[in-house]
């Protein structure tokens, strides 16, 4: 690779389902944040291959008392992002409720509270169009099998122009079921380019699917279809889901992601051009490539979303997103540097995966280290504090304190089909309460856990090898607990945390 030439993937960790906008020379990318807040991450980029995390469009996931405790694979499914009147517009589905959207006049906000502008269960993957030649306004979405009952087929919508409401009971402009080997349509993108409406939508599902293109010279059909990328001799599996964006000088371009087991879906830069038959093509020839030109944009310097931390005066970074809507006082801000948190008391303080108060990040799709600095400031029996490795299975390693008023080295795990966590390590050994935590991950996500109480790192336990839920990819998390029962329970701070390539 040189100056010239990027490498795939562009972003590295879990931006699930991205889409992209350009507004101006500023590019615009969102990814879908199921359960976790704050919801609908924000990145910007001036050359489509360095990005960086400038904000969130959703503080809290609504209604609020749906999601005080975690649902991970829910809530906020496969955003559209768009740039039109001057505002940006941010469309998404929630299995559960229906098709909800935001919008501002800014990327960094202040965005509108969520509107519910279709309810229903099962409705996923909406996608708004403003046509800019006729003033008309439509959307179109896919459903979710699961609540609907309903699959691999798009429907299509008029809509109020101010993205309030849609004018029509909608009508289905592409069933799948009716192109031989498709399935599993969905993932909707709409456009409208050379007079006609064009819809990229992926199919085949998240792991061996590819990317189909529709197009129609009226927005209800019918459309035609092709298969414009997909996996063929490469490494990348189900290439698929993404947007399509141009950039000042005409150059077009595509991103998609890849799922990749933990690391769940990683995201892809596709070059793209239009085919003498006036059909888009995609990478090299409808295949992924894995090195190619850059954008013919202005030199970047080398950014990537923030993973580091000293938490200054208690404040966490943007890369930071708890399992659930964020109750008060969980996170303390003071003075000095560290994440300090309160050792939040639950009945249910024996399994992660069931805790709110969980303040995670995405684990990196390369092989790393992640280390923190713990200090766990609570007398209280039973209270802990410690990192971990975060999905449909788990592990963790941190500081407890015992019935006696020591502070122990704790290092557990539990299986996907586990409803506790049980002990991965012997001896429990007393601490200061202080104590450095590393996980090192390795090729396939095995971590290796560590920890240094003041004589150097030893290692801890055998290896684990992290696992994604279904949709979300493993998550490094950050947790202070306590059993259930009266009174402040202490708190932990955490210093310094730290990811190196390894």
């Amino acid at each position: 690779m040189t100056e010239e030439t990027y490498r795939n993937p562009i972003l590295d960790a879990d931006w699930s389902d991205p889409d992209v906008v350009r507004a101006g020379d500023d590019f615009y990318l969102t990814a879908s944040s199921f359960g976790r807040t704050p919801g609908l991450p924000l990145l910007h980029s001036r050359d489509l291959v360095n990005w960086t995390l400038v904000g969130h469009a959703l503080e809290r996931l609504e209604p609020a008392e749906e999601f005080a405790g975690p649902r991970h694979d829910c809530g906020v499914w496969a955003p559209s992002l768009r740039y039109h009147d001057e505002r940006f517009w941010i469309f998404w589905g929630d299995p559960d409720q229906g098709i909800f959207q935001v919008n501002a006049p800014q990327i960094r906000g202040p965005w509108t509270r969520p509107h519910l502008l279709k309810a229903g269960k099962g409705l996923i993957d909406p996608c708004p169009l403003w046509d800019e030649e006729t003033g008309e306004a439509y959307l179109v979405h896919a459903w979710a099998k699961s609540r609907s009952g309903v699959k691999n087929r798009l429907t299509g919508h008029r809509m109020h122009p101010d993205g309030t409401e849609l004018l029509d009971e909608g009508k289905v402009i592409v069933d799948a079921d009716r192109i031989p080997g498709w399935f599993t349509l969905e993932g909707p993108k709409l456009y409208r380019h050379d007079g006609w409406f064009w819809i990229f939508a992926p199919a085949g599902g998240v792991e061996t699917g590819w990317q189909g293109a529709f197009r129609s010279r009226g927005f209800f059909g019918p459309y035609e279809e092709r298969i414009v990328l997909e996996q063929k001799d490469t490494d990348v599996n189900g290439p698929h889901q993404g947007g399509w964006v141009r950039t000042p000088s005409g150059e077009d371009w595509f991103l998609h992601f890849q799922q990749r087991g933990a690391y769940g879906r990683v995201v892809h830069l596709q070059p793209m051009r239009w085919g003498a038959d006036d059909w888009p093509v995609l990478g090299d020839d409808g295949a992924p490539v894995a090195v190619h030109r850059r954008p013919a944009l202005p030199p970047q310097p080398p950014a990537a979303p923030a993973t580091d931390d000293d938490f200054p005066g208690g404040r966490y970074g943007r890369q930071w997103q708890w399992t659930a809507n964020p109750g008060d006082g969980w996170a303390t801000q003071h003075s000095g540097d560290g994440l300090r948190l309160t050792c939040v008391r639950s009945a249910e303080a024996h399994d992660l995966r069931k805790l709110p108060n969980v303040l995670t990040q995405r684990m990196p799709g390369k092989p790393c280290t992640v280390e923190v600095e713990l200090r766990l400031d609570s007398d209280e029996p039973g209270a802990r504090a410690g990192l971990a490795v975060l999905g449909d299975a788990f592990g963790w390693i941190g500081l407890q304190r015992g019935p006696d008023g020591t502070a122990h080295l704790v290092h557990r795990f539990a299986e996907g089909v586990a409803d506790a966590e049980r002990d991965a390590a012997h001896p429990r050994l007393a601490t200061d309460g202080r104590a450095r935590l590393r996980i090192e991950i390795g090729a396939g996500a095995r971590c290796r856990f560590s920890a240094d109480t003041g004589d150097g790192f030893r290692p801890s336990g055998p290896v684990f090898t992290a696992t994604p839920w279904r949709w979300v990819g493993a998550l490094l998390g950050l947790v202070a607990l306590a059993p259930a029962g009266q009174g402040h329970a202490g708190a932990a701070t955490f210093t310094r945390f730290r990811i190196s390539a390894s």
